[in-house]
């Protein structure tokens, strides 16, 4: 190539890329950081922010990051109307020989016109219908419709897991790769030294990430007679949920069992994967959860739901237990399978990471999603030195 392809990523962003919140938001600082260590790659980040640190642009990592003010309104309005309108506007201006869109961000780059790639990372109609929030029925149709017709329009798909393929496909024609989420190296280089009977688990606490039932899991093991020290981390972002959740403690008697720890920043939530035992995630629907990525990549167990994306990441018996979330009894028998022995964790701990070096690193996934632009722009990336 005589000049690196200029590579627009269209997504959530935090304006300290050194504290993402939420999954969207530290995949796109992961994989920023690790596509710009490529010389043939011009990586800029286009994101809306608040209007205090909007309107201009910043170098970080080799990355350019265009900081656009954000528009009044709901999601669906900013997706579909001045949203939409601003981020085409600025893509007209730069130019980018390839346009990747994450998220909600996909359906604001709807009729681009140049070469243009779109990872869905979740479906905002399924977590509306299991979000608890009123109306959340027709919230859900309204947004199916939109979600479906921005897939339809779209000619080029990444899929995090075969879960996403699988629906997606059911709307869309478009070419679909398959490209996992990529997860900060500094989570593989996390010494991991458990305290027995210690499980964390990430997550808003909200009914979609099915907190009560986790909480009731451990009842169930303390009745059992079993230790368990679970601690979440994670804000309330449903209040009358959270004051169930602590009721909820309080009834069982789990003061001293169950910890909230409310929101914590990476480097506390690195700590508390390195002396946790486990991790244990139970919700109603995800795709591909971050937090499942990142404590694989630290060698820990995982406990997670048998349904939507989540056994395409866990091999039950193998690297974690795969449990039914609506039942606190099996829960709490995949927690207390994965506890047996300090022997039988480390063993699915390591086939977890071994998962994780192959499918999630940053490097892996840079490469994977480098060959995925190549592809767009009708060049063999076979047919190049290598990077």
């Amino acid at each position: 190539m005589k000049r690196p392809l200029k590579i627009a990523l269209v997504t959530q962003f935090p304006v300290n890329p050194d504290h993402p919140t939420g999954g969207v938001e530290a995949v796109s600082v992961n994989l920023a950081k690790h596509l710009a260590k490529f010389s043939d790659l011009d990586v800029h980040v286009i994101t809306f922010v608040k209007r205090a640190a909007a309107g201009q642009l910043y170098r970080w990592e080799n990355v350019s990051i265009h900081y656009l003010a954000l528009p009044e309104g709901s999601m669906l309005r900013m997706a579909t109307g001045e949203g939409r309108r601003r981020i085409l506007e600025h893509l007209s201006t730069l130019q980018a020989d390839v346009v990747h869109a994450h998220d909600t961000y996909g359906l604001m780059v709807r009729g681009h016109p140049g070469p243009r790639t779109f990872t869905v990372h979740g479906f905002i109609y399924g977590d509306t219908r299991v979000s608890g929030s009123p109306f959340a029925l027709p919230r859900s149709w309204l947004w199916r419709y939109v979600e479906t017709g921005g897939w339809a329009e779209q000619k080029n798909i990444v899929s995090i897991s075969p879960y996403v393929r699988e629906r997606v496909s059911r709307f869309s024609a478009a070419r679909i790769r398959d490209i996992d989420n990529p997860v900060a190296a500094s989570f593989f280089s996390l010494p991991w030294k458990p305290e027995p009977n210690r499980i964390f688990s990430a997550a808003v606490i909200s009914p979609r990430k099915n907190t009560l039932q986790l909480v009731r899991a451990c009842g169930v093991l303390k009745a059992r007679g079993q230790d368990i020290r679970l601690r979440l981390a994670g804000p309330i972002v449903d209040a009358g949920y959270g004051r169930q959740v602590q009721a909820l403690i309080q009834e069982l008697d789990l003061d001293d069992n169950v910890l909230l720890l409310g929101s914590i920043p990476t480097p506390e939530v690195r700590m508390e994967l390195s002396k946790a035992a486990a991790f244990a995630l139970v919700s109603l629907e995800e795709n591909s959860p971050m937090g499942i990525e990142e404590a694989m990549a630290v060698g820990l167990p995982v406990i997670t739901s048998n349904r939507c994306g989540m056994p395409y990441m866990v091999r039950h018996g193998e690297s974690g237990y795969l449990v039914d979330p609506t039942s606190a009894e099996n829960i709490a028998d995949g927690i207390q399978a994965t506890l047996r022995s300090e022997a039988h964790r480390r063993a699915l701990g390591a086939r977890g990471r071994r998962i994780a070096e192959e499918r999630f690193h940053p490097d892996v996934v840079a490469k994977q999603t480098r060959a995925h632009y190549l592809e767009l722009v009708g060049i063999d990336p076979g047919s190049l030195p290598p990077p």
